[in-house]
Parts: C-alpha cells; sequence; structure tokens
C-alpha cells in the first residue's frame, strides 16, 4: 500500500514537471523588476553608508579634537561590521532572506540617526559595526535573493551591474559629506546622519512593494512552488532538479581546513591575497580622500574630490565593458601593476605639478576601480562546487580585514609621514599583489583557458 502511494506521487510529480515550465527560464516579469530595484536601491544604501564616514571625520577634525586611532577606528567600523556576513549568511538560511531584507535598511537608518544624539566616540564607533552588519545583510542576502529570482541569464549581468550602482552611493556621500556645513563641532553627526535618507527610502520601498521569498529557501520546506505561483502564474515551478527525490546530497558543512590543504592552498591566497590588498588600497584611499588630497596640497580639494570620485565611476563602467573581453589573469595582474605604479609615482616624487598630480591620482582610481570588476566573479570561479560557498565567503571576510586595516592605518600613515608614506604602503601592497597573482593566479575564463 505504501508502495502504491509513493509511485502515485511519482507520477503526479512527473506530470507536473512536464506540464509546468522552469521559472528560471522566464521573460523577465514584474516580480524580476521589484526584487532587482529593491536590490539596487539597497546596493546604493550601502555604497553611501560605508563611504560617508570619511568626510565626516576629515570636518570633525576641524572642531574637536580626535585622535588619528579613533579616527581610523570609526572609518572602519562599518568594515569590521561587515566581516559579519558569514554570520548573516548562517541566520538567513535559518529564517529565509525576506525577513532580513524587509528590516535591515530601517535598522540602519535608526542607528544612522543615533549619530545625531551621540559625539562619543567608542558609541560612535559601535554604531558603525552596526551598520555595517546591516550592509552585510544586502551584500549576502540580497545577492542570493537577485540571483534566485531572475531568469537564467539575467542573473549574472544584472549581478555584474550591482558595483556600478554601489559606486554611484559611495560617490553621493562624498558629495553629500563636501557640501553639508555651516554647523560647526555638530556638522559631522549631521553628516553621518545622512546615510539614514538613502536607507530610509530603500526601506520605505521594501514596504510598499513587498519582496517574494526565496525559492531556493522555500525549496526544502516544499513550499517554493506556491509562492512562484503567486508571483508569477501558475505554469511556472521550480528547476526538476529540486523536484527529484533521492538526489545525491552535497555536504552542508565544509570544514575550512580543507581550502589550505594541497588541492586548495594555492587557489585561497590568491583569492585572499588579490581581494585583501584590493580592499586596503580602495578603501583607505577613498573613505579618507579629503584627509589624503589635504596631505598632497592639492588646492580646490571638493573639486578634486569630485573628479577623483568620477574617474573611480568612469573606471568601474570600462571594468564593467572590457571584464569578458579579456583574460581573468592577465586583467588581475595588469591591475594590480598599473595601479601599483601610478600611486608609487605620487609617493615617490611629490613635488610633481598639482595638475599632473591630480591627472596621474585619477588615472589610478580609474584603474583600480575597474579592478573591483573581479571581486564578484572571480572568487567564485577559483573554488569547485565542492568547496564553493566556504571558499567564497573566506575571500570575503579576508578582505574586509583588508579593508579594515587600510581604512584604520591611513589616517595614521598620514600624520606619521604625510600622504607619501600612505601612498608608498599603498603601493607596495598593491605590488605585492601584482607579484602573487603573477606566480600563483590561475586563469579562470573559459573561453581562455581553451586556448
Amino acid at each position: 500500500m505504501e508502495n502504491n502511494e509513493k509511485i502515485i506521487q511519482e507520477k503526479k510529480r512527473e506530470k507536473f514537471i512536464k506540464t509546468k515550465k522552469n521559472y528560471k527560464r522566464a521573460p523577465l516579469m514584474s516580480v524580476h523588476l521589484r526584487v532587482m530595484m529593491a536590490v539596487i536601491l539597497g546596493q546604493i544604501a550601502c555604497g553611501y553608508s560605508l563611504g560617508i564616514s570619511g568626510t565626516a571625520l576629515s570636518n570633525a577634525a576641524k572642531y574637536i579634537n580626535i585622535s588619528d586611532f579613533w579616527t581610523g577606528l570609526i572609518g572602519a567600523g562599518a568594515l569590521i561590521g561587515l566581516a559579519g556576513s558569514l554570520l548573516v549568511g548562517r541566520l538567513s538560511d535559518k529564517i529565509g532572506r525576506r525577513k532580513l531584507l524587509m528590516w535591515n535598511m530601517y535598522i540602519l537608518a535608526a542607528f544612522s540617526l543615533l549619530h545625531l544624539i551621540t559625539a562619543n566616540f567608542s558609541l560612535t564607533f559601535i554604531l558603525r559595526i552596526g551598520i555595517g552588519l546591516m550592509i552585510a545583510v544586502d551584500y549576502t542576502v540580497g545577492n542570493a535573493l537577485l540571483t534566485e529570482w531572475l531568469p537564467k541569464g539575467e542573473d549574472s549581468k544584472r549581478q555584474s551591474h550591482l558595483l556600478i550602482y554601489w559606486t554611484i552611493g559611495f560617490i553621493l556621500s562624498y558629495l553629500a559629506g563636501s557640501f553639508i556645513t555651516g554647523f560647526d563641532s555638530y556638522t559631522w553627526q549631521i553628516i553621518l546622519a545622512t546615510s539614514a535618507v538613502p536607507a530610509l527610502v530603500t526601506a520605505i520601498f521594501r514596504s510598499l512593494f513587498p519582496l517574494p521569498a526565496s525559492p531556493g529557501w522555500l525549496a526544502s520546506k516544499g513550499k517554493a512552488n506556491k509562492v512562484i505561483r503567486k508571483h508569477m502564474g501558475r505554469k511556472w515551478r521550480l528547476p526538476a532538479r529540486f523536484m527529484k527525490r533521492n538526489k545525491k546530497k552535497t555536504p552542508r558543512n565544509i570544514s575550512w581546513a580543507i581550502l589550505f590543504s594541497k588541492q586548495y592552498l594555492r587557489r585561497t591566497l590568491v583569492g585572499g591575497i588579490f581581494y585583501a590588498c584590493q580592499a586596503f588600497s580602495f578603501f583607505g584611499i577613498s573613505i579618507f580622500l579629503p584627509i589624503l588630497l589635504q596631505s598632497m596640497n592639492i588646492t580646490s580639494g571638493n573639486i578634486s574630490g569630485i573628479i577623483y570620485n568620477g574617474g573611480m565611476f568612469i573606471g568601474v563602467l570600462i571594468g564593467t565593458w572590457i571584464f569578458n573581453k579579456v583574460s581573468r589573469r592577465f586583467y588581475l595582474i595588469s591591475n594590480f601593476l598599473i595601479s601599483g605604479l601610478l600611486i608609487g609615482i605620487l609617493a615617490i616624487v611629490p613635488n610633481l605639478n598639482s595638475i599632473l598630480k591630480l591627472g596621474i591620482f585619477t588615472l589610478f582610481a580609474i584603474i583600480l576601480s575597474a579592478g573591483l570588476i573581479l571581486d564578484y566573479p572571480y572568487p567564485t570561479e577559483l573554488f569547485d562546487l565542492k568547496v564553493r560557498a566556504t571558499g567564497v565567503g573566506t575571500c570575503i571576510t579576508i578582505s574586509r580585514i583588508g579593508a579594515a586595516a587600510g581604512t584604520f592605518l591611513l589616517p595614521v600613515l598620514i600624520n606619521v609621514g604625510g600622504a607619501s608614506l600612505a601612498m608608498l604602503v599603498c603601493a607596495i601592497v598593491l605590488l605585492f599583489a601584482f607579484i602573487v597573482c603573477l606566480i600563483w593566479a590561475p586563469e579562470t575564463s573559459p573561453q581562455f583557458m581553451k586556448k
């Protein structure tokens, strides 16, 4: 009797698979656009919230006594919070993607507004860590939800464009922080609090146009097809591989030790070092750009900063365009070499003409930012399916350590040896990554691996 029921259920399942279509092969629908817009707004809010600390802290130094230690630590606070990505990922696996994304931006906005009522450095640092944790939700859970809902082909393409929107938010934070003035010693707190604006816009959008639950997460609970029918219509279903019973399961938990075995050690080192070195220089320079420009004696600091940020945006656009046209290995190696040499020239020859100095600095921004495009795909491509989640998560965590270190050290280095020392350290870090990638970086782009 029990066997007959199993046979009947299996026949129903096979009939369901034959009569319904895989939802990943659907055309773009309103649900896709809703998820995409929610994630795009989140990326803008994240970029803004990360970038705003630099201009706020450079403004604070004009009115209050703040040490290099606290300047660096508060600037790195959100990046330290971002290291919680692994914890956020595990939490989303337990309670689902939708719940986290419906609330994280409200919490981020609340943390941002709390800057208005405290100038205490310790409390400000704690608030920045909390903001970093909320950003981690969008970084991990938002990206996962986007790729789970978008049709096949659109998912990877749209994900590669997210960095553009993140950069827009980062640049907007520089503009806001540069032009908010007139509040004396209270100005830096107001600047930090402005990150509540893009966060609230995102949160309200997600409330007015609620996010659908994750099909991938619901698949394990047998409820995925219900939510797919609700948002896409009755003719769509999960991919067949999720519908079949007794399929082989890959182990859920892979020990981190395997990443340092002979099989994966080289790829782990390349993924961690490339990501950390890039983040060290990018976040250190970009977040504390006003302090660096002042130390470089470049006139019209606000205009120069806008030019630098414009170069950063151009770099991201160029990187998006050429990304699939060249070898991953060549892209990685050449990016580190050129950016390292450019910032090295500025460090070794500090007495250049201001216009020439700004031109080299802007070109450096273009090259370094173009390399950011590798951050999403390259760590994923370094690891096979068995260890991919653990490998990518480890690379991201290492990169946050590099980003926090660069952000913490840059104001300290400027105070000790001026802009030249700070840029020299960045050059050494970038050229170190160049040497590591030259020796160890594998080719991962399919079209070039065949040749």
